[in-house]
């Protein structure tokens, strides 16, 4: 039995019970948002890249349960100089969580971390999604990403069980490329996320899940700190 519960933008918690999992955790700067970083309770935070709607409540969230960080090495490198346990992959590596195992895959974005009073940005890696294998289910997180082929293989190749795609626009893939996207990866179950949080990026999900239902695939609007058992 699986838990899956949405604390709104990208921020998705997969729990068996006992054990769970937070992937980009963006709380304190989501107004939509109806949990606290201190509310989280989890054993693992994944982190698909560096951008600070993604990344925001990571460090918090880990210290407070002593969980440990996956990201791609170099984010995973920052996030150890903060003091945070941590552990780095990267693409088509897949990590043993123990209660869960996770594959690192590609996304189409960008990811540097903004120093603001020094005017610079570091880059941090390459952007990802992952699958995840939890609870005897399997999880995409596509993470923020643009349309590309190779979704198709991706679904071929798993048997997903819930996908969870970014449909905002401006910064990542809209309604009609993350349709395309639902087609090739083929889930169960498809989520929208990545939407409504900023002015740019709203979107009507629920017309969104409609257009799933005309292609034969079954969508769900989650509303932030919605959850449900698989």
């Amino acid at each position: 039995m699986l838990q899956i519960t949405y604390h709104g933008h990208s921020s998705v918690q997969l729990g068996t019970g006992e054990k769970s999992l937070i992937i980009d955790p963006f709380l304190r700067g989501n107004e939509l948002a109806v949990t606290k970083p201190e509310n989280i309770k989890t054993d693992v935070v994944l982190l698909t890249h560096a951008h600070m709607d993604h990344i925001l409540d990571a460090e918090p969230i880990a210290k407070a349960n002593n969980a440990k960080v996956v990201a791609i090495v170099e984010l995973a490198t920052y996030m150890s100089w903060k003091g945070l346990d941590t552990l780095g992959m990267n693409m088509g590596g897949t990590v043993d969580l123990d209660f869960a195992q996770a594959k690192m895959i590609q996304a189409f974005h960008t990811s540097g971390i903004v120093l603001e009073e020094e005017q610079r940005i570091m880059y941090a890696g390459l952007p990802a999604g992952y699958i995840i294998n939890i609870g005897g289910k399997t999880i995409l997180h596509a993470g923020d990403t643009s349309l590309f082929g190779d979704m198709k293989m991706i679904g071929d190749r798993h048997k997903i069980d819930v996908a969870f795609l970014p449909i905002g626009g401006h910064f990542t893939m809209g309604p009609e490329d993350a349709l395309q996207a639902a087609e090739w990866f083929n889930a169960k179950l498809t989520i929208p996320v990545h939407y409504d949080t900023f002015p740019v990026i709203r979107q009507d999900a629920e017309k969104f899940v409609q257009q799933l239902a005309s292609v034969g695939l079954e969508g769900r609007v989650m509303a932030p700190g919605d959850s449900f058992t698989l």
